[in-house]
């Protein structure tokens, strides 16, 4: 009897699931899927990647992040997606839905996202900035005879500490024009500023309808860098030294496996690779048709992601072979992690190849395609969650979801513009490094044991059931309850153990900026106590009986439900209950679960 009261509540908030009104769709499933791929392959993919398969064992690294890859990426990733899929919310919703004691989980992806698209979309300005300087002839960067060039400058790779090469000096001195530290802010940069608010104009213009603009411009966005990425791969094999550059990206180093780094690192990639734990493939997964078949999604997304990154190392280093025939230094000289290896070491590249023009001009343009699709999604997190939300106080407010989209890119404008002052890579870096490496991995513990341990596997594998008539098979549910939890833990614990300060280059930040980053780092965190303890508070009963409430799925709802009748709210819309499952209560009284 209990086992049928059960399946018949499911049943019951699935359709509500399903039957919700005025929640968009994508136009196509195909639209659903390029903005996912969009989503998860991102700059990540082209200066992270090939940089940790050079460090840690070159080809050998593949074993480790394929195996995370089956292990971990694809099982969360299906995770996510059959949550959002189910629920239709966003993260914020979705999470206060599955385990309402740790709904402060989906409010920390919103704040890690919004926080995120700030300064990401820094790196896509950089992206413009380059994109324009490419379109003269010779490269700003191919040689020493600017304004902008020290007494040092070379126009080749050099070991030594006591010289720069042009792109370096090109990178800091033109276009950063960078300040000695934290401490000196300097001036504004209105080159950086102007093409900081073009690059939100492209944004809102690609967003400001919801799924229905984003769904047409991925169509471009997600499948022209693939175009860029073979095109430079057939430029590049075709130079000298390539052959050796690519041999040193993939021959394997077998002893190098043995190290716990290497395996972490793999998982850790995967895990930022594919962005579980920022709400952003969940949020995305929320507009999808209810029966949509989600394990086809989540293959197509993370086995393309992991290709892509494959790809990439194979354009990075043939260039690099190519580099160090020309200038006879070693690759291992040459390898850089992060913005440097994309804006100083690849366009220094550029500067010696035949048609260098052309080559920059499509690099830079794919580096801005990668990073819109993430931008998209990040920014996508915020209004979905707000609008699941507050919709009715907002659209009163605002009149149009479209202004109200207008808002909230012109209030992350405004949070970004430190970072184009002389100052901004610093604070760009420190943003990074708290956000992305600190934060994120908090907030994905505390997700895998809400959905996974709390909700379970057993409740996901009836929800697939109900979406798509096929349950989640042994694999997956193994993965969900022993495999992925583990490894969660092990990057955690290792995260913490290895945690170095943030820093830039030789640059270390002083103890108070140091501060600022922790302080950074827990707008985000804080969240998920803040949640734990409001859904303590608001639920009913004794503290034994609120602890053994706020695990049940749907806990919130029933409180939710009640207080709106408690509170006369008759004119009041219970779609847009604080929390609310969508379900009428003038037509489908509340049923209780008992799970």
């Amino acid at each position: 009897m209990e086992f049928v009261s059960r399946r018949a509540t499911m049943m019951t908030q699935g359709a509500a699931m399903k039957e919700q009104p005025n929640r968009p769709t994508w136009s196509r499933q195909i639209e659903f899927t390029l903005a996912g791929i969009g989503c998860a392959v991102g700059l990540g993919n082209v200066w992270r990647f090939p940089y940790l398969c050079f460090r840690s064992g070159g080809g050998a690294f593949l074993v480790p992040y394929l195996f995370m890859l089956l292990v971990l990426g694809i099982p969360l990733l299906y995770m996510e997606l059959t949550v959002g899929q189910y629920t239709r919310r966003g993260p914020v919703h979705a999470l206060a839905i599955v385990c309402p004691l740790l709904k402060g989980v989906g409010m920390a992806s919103v704040a890690i996202s919004f926080i995120m698209c700030t300064y990401y979309n820094i790196v896509i300005t950089w992206a413009l900035y380059y994109l324009f300087s490419s379109f003269q002839a010779p490269l700003p960067w191919q040689n020493c005879n600017n304004t902008w060039n020290t007494a040092n400058c070379t126009s080749h790779a050099t070991n030594s500490s006591y010289s720069s090469t042009a792109s370096q000096e090109f990178f800091k001195y033109k276009m950063l024009q960078q300040t000695s530290g934290v401490d000196e802010t300097g001036t504004l940069r209105w080159e950086l500023f102007l093409i900081l608010l073009l690059a939100w104009i492209l944004i809102y213009f690609c967003i400001f309808k919801g799924v229905k603009s984003t769904g047409k411009v991925v169509y471009f966005t997600a499948l022209f860098p693939y175009v860029t990425l073979i095109a430079l791969l057939i430029n590049n094999a075709q130079l000298p030294g390539a052959v050796d550059g690519i041999t040193f990206f993939i021959v394997p180093e077998w002893e190098k496996l043995l190290s716990v780094e290497v395996w972490v690192n793999a998982a850790a990639q995967i895990f930022n690779s594919i962005g579980i734990g920022f709400g952003s493939l969940l949020a995305m997964s929320s507009y999808n048709s209810f029966n949509n078949n989600v394990l086809k999604d989540t293959l197509t997304i993370a086995i393309i992601n992991s290709l892509t990154s494959i790809l990439a190392g194979f354009v990075i280093f043939s260039a690099f072979g190519y580099m160090s025939y020309l200038q006879g230094i070693p690759i291992s000289d040459l390898a850089v992690d992060g913005p440097g290896l994309v804006y100083v070491v690849y366009p220094q590249a550029f500067a010696s190849m035949p048609v260098s023009q052309l080559w920059a001009v499509l690099f830079f343009f794919m580096l801005l395609c990668l990073g819109l699709d993430s931008e998209f999604a990040m920014v996508e997190v915020m209004v979905t969650s707000l609008m699941d939300e507050f919709y009715q106080t907002l659209i009163a407010f605002f009149r149009r979801k479209e202004l109200f989209v207008l808002a909230i890119c012109g209030f992350a404008f405004l949070l970004g513009i430190p970072c184009v002052m002389q100052v901004g890579i610093y604070v760009f870096q420190l943003m990074d490094h708290y956000t992305a490496i600190v934060s994120i991995m908090f907030l994905a513990f505390f997700e895998v044991i809400a959905i996974c341990w709390s909700y379970g596997a057993k409740r996901l594998s009836d929800n697939l059931e109900e979406m798509t008539g096929q349950r989640a098979n042994i694999f997956f549910r193994v993965c969900w309850l022993v495999v992925a939890p583990v490894l969660i833990t092990v990057i955690l614990i290792f995260s913490i153990i290895q945690f170095k300060p943030a820093r830039y280059e030789d640059y270390v930040f002083p103890p108070w900026a140091q501060g600022v980053g922790w302080v950074i780092a827990l707008t985000s965190i804080i969240w998920i106590p803040l949640g734990a303890i409001h859904t303590l508070w608001v639920l009913p009963g004794s503290f034994k009986q609120k602890l053994k409430l706020s695990v049940k799925p749907y806990a919130l709802d029933e409180k939710s439900n009640a207080a709106y009748y408690e509170r006369g709210g008759k004119n009041r819309d219970p779609d847009i209950a604080a929390i609310s499952s969508s379900i009428d209560l003038a037509v489908n009284p509340p049923v209780e679960a008992k799970f």
